[in-house]
């Protein structure tokens, strides 16, 4: 008999997404019907909040959360995580909305989960990679994970990736109000923080290919905070392992 999965729920981060939305939602609704979205909307000009808003009224596993004004991935991430963590769910995850983050890898994660606390989607373990990227793009995503890599001494071979799942217990765990990066460092310094308080971490390979539709969210700001940040992560470790395990003897057994 199958164990069925515990309450999922995706946290999808939306400006300017009008014509990714509605087909993302139906392919995830058609992958992995019983897992919950999240559209979390940062007041987009194109009316993508008024769209998600409609997705939602017709499907009840759809949720909407408004945000006054663009503040950032990390940012919205973060609040998504909150909604969540206040709702019977045990498992949330993060994913793009712009289809770099196939649905169809879905089921992957949840079948990781069960044996691990956080799941990292990965471009560069076998069976991964990406799809109609030029070798600039290809150079700065391979560059910034070994980056990453070296200074942190972690193993995992994605670390800037964005497609990923959490157990809620690693987001309790997680000092949430303290995390200030918001661009791809962001991806890293979260797993960086459960590495630290002591979480399992697997990955499982995906396929990243290009958006097709709509306009790419990165800039130069994003990856020299990424430079930067990596060294400030390396260089409070102490401090932070140390505050995760005062978390984790603060936790009700």
């Amino acid at each position: 008999m199958t164990v069925p999965h515990p309450p999922a729920v995706i946290c999808l981060p939306t400006y300017n997404e009008r014509d990714n939305l509605p087909l993302l939602v139906a392919e995830v609704r058609a992958t992995v019907p019983e897992v919950a979205i999240l559209i979390i909307d940062d007041n987009s000009p194109d009316g993508t909040g008024a769209l998600a808003d409609e997705l939602a009224a017709a499907d009840p596993r759809v949720h909407v959360l408004h945000r006054p004004a663009k503040q950032g991935l990390g940012r919205a991430y973060l609040d998504g995580f909150r909604w969540a963590l206040q709702r019977n769910y045990e498992l949330v995850f993060e994913m793009d909305c712009d289809f770099s983050h196939p649905p169809r890898f879905l089921p992957q994660f949840l079948e990781k989960a069960r044996t691990c606390d956080l799941v990292l989607g990965s471009r560069y373990i076998a069976g991964g990679g990406t799809e109609d990227w030029d070798w600039r793009r290809r150079l700065i995503s391979r560059g910034g994970n070994t980056y990453a890599r070296m200074i942190l001494g972690l193993p995992y071979r994605d670390l800037t990736g964005g497609f990923k799942c959490f157990h809620r217990r690693v987001l309790e765990g997680l000092p949430l109000d303290e995390i200030v990066s918001n661009g791809y460092v962001f991806q890293i310094e979260l797993t960086w923080r459960a590495v630290l308080a002591g979480f399992s971490i697997g990955e499982v390979p995906i396929r990243f290919p290009d958006r097709t539709r709509g306009q790419s969210k990165m800039s130069g700001g994003i990856v020299r905070e990424a430079v930067v940040n990596v060294w400030k992560l390396r260089i409070d470790k102490a401090r932070l392992r140390a505050a995760a395990a005062a978390r984790r003897t603060d936790r009700p057994k």
